[in-house]
Formats: C-alpha cells, structure tokens, sequence
C-alpha cells in the first residue's frame, strides 16, 4: 500500500520564498535596496535561510525515502539531486559566462562586466579553466552557492547511516566534528588555481546549518515550545546584534566598530561563526512564533493572503528561482546601467520590480511545466 505524502508545510514555503528576493536583492550590483535586508543588521542573512530551509526541504524529500527504501535507495536519490545540483551550477556560469561576451564582443556595452565578476581569467585561458570549472577547483564568488550546497548534500547518506547505525548521537558528533574542522581551517577547498582562494561558503562548516534543519523535520531534535522568555531572550539577540551589525552605528562609534572587528573569527561567514549560528536561531524562533503552530498565520485571505501565496510558490521552485536570480540580478544591472539610471530611485525601482517579477514568473512556469499539463486527458468541448 503507497503510503500519503507529506502535506507541503506553509512556512517552508514562505520563508524559502522570502530569501529568493533577497538573494536577488543581495546579488544586484550597485543596488541602494541591499542596505535594508536583514544582513546589515544582523549576523546572519539570506543564505542562512536558504541552507537552513533546504534541510528542512531535504529532510522531507529524501527522508522518506530512506525510511522506506533503505540507505542505497536513499543515497541514490540523492546522488541524482547532486547530479541535477551540479549541472545547475555548470549550466548557470556558461549562460551568465555567455551573455556577458556576447555583450563584449558585439560592442555593446562600453563596461567591462565580464571584469567586474572576475571572468577574464576563464576567458582568457578556456583550455585549463574549462578543467577547473567542470571539477569545481575553479570557483568564481559569484557562484559560489551551489558547490558548497551539493557538498552538504553529498554528506547526507553519511549521516543516515550514522544514525541507522549509532543513533543520533553519532549525527550530533559527525556534525560538530566537520564545523571545528572547518573552523580551525584544517579542511577547505580551493577556489582558483593560480592564488590562494578558497570557497567563499565552506561546506563543512554550513553543513552545521543544514542539518540543524534537516534533524528538526526529522524529530531528531524537538520543536522548541512557545514559551516568553525564549522569545524575549531570542528577540534581545536580535537586538543587541544590531549595533555590531549596521554600518552607520558602527562608523560612528569607533569602540563599537574595534568591538566588532575583535569578534570576526566569530561572525565569519566562510566558517559559519559561532555568533551567526546563533544569531539565525533567534531569528528562526521569532518567525516560527509569529507565523503560529502550523504556519496558520499565513493562511489568510484577500490581498495578503494573495502576496502570501506568490511568495510560497516562489519559495516551492527556490532552485529554479535561484538560477534566474543570478542571471537577472547581472542582465538587468546592466540594462539599468546602460539606461542611466545606475545610482537613481528610478533606476532602483526598475531594476528590483522587474527582477522580482521575472522571479515569480519563473516560478509559475516551473510549477506549470512540472505539473505535466500535456498527460491530463483533454476536456471535451460543451455542446
């Protein structure tokens, strides 16, 4: 008997829609918006949403799987996400890659935006970077996500089997052992050839994140109760963080901005320090308060209830989504570059608006071509 699926959770949804726009927000180049996302008053920012929230989505989507088909079953399944994870990252370079010669070399443009994301170098010796990009040794910033996010994904099959093995102690132990490797940098990986770096996200450190999340679906680690003073103790975290966070208070208080620099090795983001572990925690228990048991809070009607179902679906595609983040954030800087408007208001409403439409019209045609429309047997037309 085929056992029911798991009912789609509302808040996983949501808030893995929430970080799509900020991702694209964060990714825009010259953006005046990116100085209000929650990054620069915190510690920790969109990308933790999207590792955690991928645990989370991971824990459901290849959980069940090992549950009810063992761990070479399961480990399959998710070798095939890592193939698609891979292809992504590979297909995503060569489009951007691509887009930005064909700008260069047809005269297009006076900027040098191949330049600007550090390309030249691939560009200018194909035969040795195309081995680098294709064995992920070769590791532009800006596309940096995806490598470390199929890593982590990699590691999954390990930690089931230490928990099929041992128990969830041994997760807890495995997990803690790679973020302290991480931290004291005894493993990384290189991110160019011909210097000396490395990923911008270390893998073994996020995957502390990751499988935070992952244990929660999972009932490896209980939900939190709602209870005041966790959320008075999470809220004072948030709070007190700003002023180490945002960049006006620190320039100026030059105590504050010395204080800050003192605790980086605890706030890095390559390693996931310490204090942004903690300070997403205290974002994620205000949020999941807020959002109520269930998430029933985001099911509401009329306008809101519309924007709220946007977001989910934007946040049900986050690959997808993802991908055209990336190429829109650099296709429409440069169209509102070469526009003029780099710097102006309008210039920011039309680069942000546009590219979050673009976002939610990827997502519905994902979800369209997902849902297989063409095997539904055709309506007969009424008499």
């Amino acid at each position: 008997m085929k056992s029911a699926s798991r009912p789609r959770d509302p808040r996983l949804d949501f808030f893995r829609g929430i970080a799509m726009f900020i991702i694209y927000i964060a990714h825009l180049p010259a953006n005046g918006w990116a100085l209000w996302i929650p990054a620069r008053f915190g510690f920790s920012d969109a990308t933790e949403i999207f590792v955690f929230c991928s645990g989370m989505a991971s824990a459901i989507a290849f959980g069940r799987v090992f549950e009810l088909h063992g761990l070479a079953m399961g480990s399959a399944r998710v070798l095939y996400r890592v193939w698609q994870v891979y292809w992504a990252h590979i297909c995503l370079f060569l489009a951007l890659a691509g887009m930005l010669a064909l700008l260069q070399i047809n005269g297009l443009t006076s900027n040098d935006y191949v330049g600007q994301l550090n390309l030249w170098p691939f560009f200018r010796d194909p035969i040795f970077q195309l081995p680098g990009l294709l064995t992920l040794t070769y590791v532009p910033n800006y596309f940096d996500i995806l490598p470390m996010y199929l890593v982590i994904l990699a590691m999954m099959p390990l930690m089931m089997v230490a928990y099929y093995k041992i128990g969830r102690g041994a997760v807890a132990a495995l997990i803690a052992f790679f973020w302290l490797l991480a931290t004291f940098r005894h493993v990384d990986f290189s991110a160019e050839p011909w210097s000396d770096r490395r990923w911008f996200f270390n893998p073994f450190a996020w995957q502390l994140l990751f499988f935070t999340g992952f244990a929660f679906i999972k009932g490896w680690l209980p939900a939190p109760p709602v209870k005041k003073r966790l959320l008075f103790l999470s809220a004072a975290i948030i709070i007190l963080t700003v002023p180490l966070a945002y960049y006006r208070i620190l320039n100026a208080v030059p105590a504050l901005n010395e204080l800050s620099d003192d605790i980086k090795y605890l706030t890095v983001k390559t390693e996931m320090g310490i204090l942004r572990y903690v300070h997403f925690l205290a974002l994620a228990y205000v949020a999941w308060v807020v959002v109520g048991e269930g998430g029933h809070r985001l099911l509401m009607g009329g306008f809101g209830g519309k924007v709220v179902r946007i977001i989910k679906k934007v946040g049900q595609q986050s690959l997808a989504v993802f991908l055209a983040s990336l190429f829109l954030a650099q296709g429409l800087a440069i169209l509102r570059d070469e526009l003029g408007l780099k710097g102006t208001v309008s210039g920011g409403i039309f680069a942000n608006l546009l590219g979050f439409a673009g976002l939610i019209a990827v997502a519905y045609c994902v979800s369209w071509f997902k849902g297989e429309p063409w095997r539904k047997p055709r309506e007969q037309a009424a008499s």
